[in-house]
C-alpha cells in the first residue's frame, strides 16, 4: 500500500482551494497497524474514500451515509486506474460475511449504534476488527456501543492526536431502536440513524417552520438538504398542489423523508441542486450545515446557495434559517445582489434572496 500522501487523495467537490484534506492521522494510523487484511473487507466511515482507494487491491466494501464520499472514492479510484470497489449505503444490506472490518468512527453516536448491529451478524470468531478516530472522536459511550455489539474491546495509545479501537468478535443479537419516530405539530416524523437531531426537531427548522412563505400554490419547490423532509412536509400540508424536490446528500435523510411525506413528491439523493435545470424552480428552502464532518467550515452553506440560485428562475427566492453569528446574509448579497431579514431572535435569523433577471 502507498502512504496515503502518495495517492494524491482529493475530496468531492473537488475544488483546489479546499484547504481540507481527503484523509487524515487516524486513517494512516489504521492503515499502519492493519498491514495485509484478509478475506472480505468491509469499510464503514470512510471519510472521501482514503481507506477503500489504499485498499483498493483487496477489493473492499464500503459502507456510508453520504453520496458526496461515494462520489469522492469513485473519483480517486479512476484517477489511479484502480479497480472500482462495491459501494454501499447505510440503507443497504451489508455483506453477509466480513473477515475484516474497519470502522472510521462516524460524528454520530446513533449512526455507529445502527451500522454496527447490522454489520453484527456478519462477523465471525475470526474477524478482525479495527476501529479508529481522532482522539476527540472517540468517548466511552463510543467504546460501550463496541463492547455491547461486536466483543470484549480496547484503545491503542495515541498517536498524533488519533486512536485506535481493537474488539474481540463475539456479537450478540442486539435489537435496533432505528428508526426513532416523534410527533410535532400534529405530523408524525421518522428518523433513521444519523440524520441530523436524531428523536427530536432543532431549534432552527422550529424557527424556520414559523416562517416559511404563506403560499406557494401551484410552485416547484426545493427542500435542499431536506434532512428528515419536515420543511418540505409543512409546505406539502399547507400547499397540496405544490410540487416538491426533496434532496439531500444522505442516504439516511432521503429515506426519513420518504417515510415522512405524505402525497407525491420527488425524492432524490445527490450533490443538491449541482444537476438541477437552470430555471426550473420558484423557491429552495435551506437549512445549510456548517460541519463537514468535524471541519467547521461555510464551503458547503456556500455550495448550496450557488446551486439555488442557478436553479431559480427570475423572480425565484432562496429562503434559509441560520446561526445569527455565521453572516450568511453577506454571502447571499454577494451572490443575488439583495438579501432580507424576514424574521430574527437572539440565536437565528430567517433571510430571503430573490433571484434578479427578467420574467
Amino acid at each position: 500500500m502507498s502512504p496515503l500522501s502518495d495517492l494524491g487523495l482529493r475530496r468531492h467537490p473537488d475544488d483546489p482551494r479546499d484547504p481540507f484534506r481527503a484523509w487524515d492521522a487516524a486513517d494512516e494510523y489504521l492503515l499502519d497497524e492493519l498491514g495485509e487484511p484478509q478475506g472480505t473487507v468491509v469499510v464503514f466511515g470512510d471519510r472521501w474514500g482514503a481507506l477503500v482507494t489504499a485498499l483498493a487491491a483487496h477489493r473492499p466494501v464500503q459502507i456510508t451515509d453520504s453520496y458526496l464520499t461515494q462520489q469522492a472514492t469513485l473519483a480517486n479510484l479512476a484517477r489511479l486506474g484502480l479497480p472500482e470497489a462495491t459501494l454501499l449505503s447505510t440503507q443497504d444490506a451489508p455483506p453477509a460475511r466480513i473477515d475484516t472490518l474497519l470502522v472510521r468512527i462516524p460524528k454520530s453516536l446513533a449512526l455507529l449504534e445502527d451500522q454496527l448491529i447490522r454489520l453484527a451478524p456478519a462477523v465471525h470468531e475470526g474477524t478482525r476488527i479495527l476501529g479508529a478516530g481522532m482522539v476527540k472522536e472517540i468517548h466511552t459511550s463510543t467504546l460501550a456501543l463496541f463492547e455491547r455489539i461486536l466483543g470484549p474491546t480496547r484503545t491503542s495509545l495515541a498517536v498524533k492526536k488519533a486512536r485506535l479501537i481493537f474488539t474481540e468478535p463475539r456479537p450478540a443479537p442486539v435489537a435496533s431502536r432505528f428508526p426513532v419516530t416523534y410527533t410535532h405539530e400534529g405530523l408524525d416524523l421518522v428518523n433513521h440513524a444519523g440524520v441530523f437531531c436524531g428523536d427530536r426537531l432543532d431549534v432552527g427548522t422550529r424557527f424556520f417552520l414559523k416562517h416559511l412563505p404563506e403560499t406557494v400554490k401551484g410552485q416547484r419547490v426545493v427542500d435542499l438538504g431536506c434532512g428528515n423532509g419536515i420543511v418540505g412536509a409543512f409546505v406539502l400540508r399547507d400547499n397540496p398542489d405544490a410540487e416538491v424536490l426533496f434532496v439531500d446528500e444522505s442516504y439516511a435523510a432521503v429515506a426519513s423523508a420518504r417515510a415522512n411525506v405524505r402525497g407525491p413528491a420527488e425524492f432524490r439523493v445527490g450533490d443538491g441542486l449541482a444537476d438541477a435545470e437552470p430555471g426550473s424552480a420558484d423557491l429552495v428552502l435551506c437549512n445549510p450545515p456548517f460541519h463537514s464532518h468535524q471541519a467547521v467550515t461555510d464551503a458547503t452553506a456556500w455550495r448550496m446557495f450557488t446551486q439555488a440560485k442557478r436553479a431559480l428562475r427570475p423572480g425565484g427566492e432562496l429562503r434559509i434559517v441560520g446561526n445569527r453569528h455565521l453572516g450568511y446574509h453577506v454571502k447571499l448579497k454577494r451572490l443575488f445582489g439583495n438579501a432580507t431579514l424576514v424574521a430574527g431572535d437572539p440565536k437565528f435569523v430567517v433571510l430571503s434572496a430573490v433571484r434578479r433577471g427578467p420574467r
